[in-house]
């Protein structure tokens, strides 16, 4: 845990992290965040078994249950995308990671510089929610 929570405290520190980026279905809080892979450090990159290059980008989404004390996080079906402004689309294929009480979901694919994505995420919550939720994010290569 002590490693995400590193790489998360680095992307609020570098302005990646926009305050509010989460949206409400029912009873989940889906929390998302998209950054290039080399806001990562090559340490974390390699715990999670994750790509890090400057042509890469990340999609890290979290689910808390806003119903239950403390808003534990929630074990979902995810699946989703993203698509470009001339219509391509990347499937955004996520893994789960369990750190203590945290789950996140991960995915990554291949980004050119300043392209904008639009991104559907379908989130399957059980009872709690389950839909589809929607942003846009214009995402840069690192140089």
């Amino acid at each position: 845990m002590k490693k995400w929570l590193l790489l998360v405290s680095a992307l609020l520190l570098t302005g990646v992290v926009q305050a509010g980026q989460f949206k409400t279905i029912k009873d989940a809080e889906i929390h998302y965040v998209v950054f290039n892979s080399t806001f990562m450090t090559p340490q974390v990159a390699r715990s999670y078994g994750l790509k890090r290059n400057e042509f890469i980008a990340t999609v890290n989404v979290s689910v808390l249950d806003r119903a239950s004390a403390g808003k534990p996080a929630l074990q979902v079906g995810i699946k989703g995308e993203a698509k470009n402004l001339i219509g391509q689309t990347k499937t955004l294929e996520f893994r789960e990671i369990k750190e203590g009480d945290a789950i996140y979901y991960l995915a990554q694919f291949p980004i050119v510089n300043e392209e904008l994505y639009k991104f559907t995420i379908d989130v399957d919550a059980g009872n709690k929610g389950r839909g589809p939720i929607s942003f846009s994010q214009k995402l840069y290569v690192e140089q």
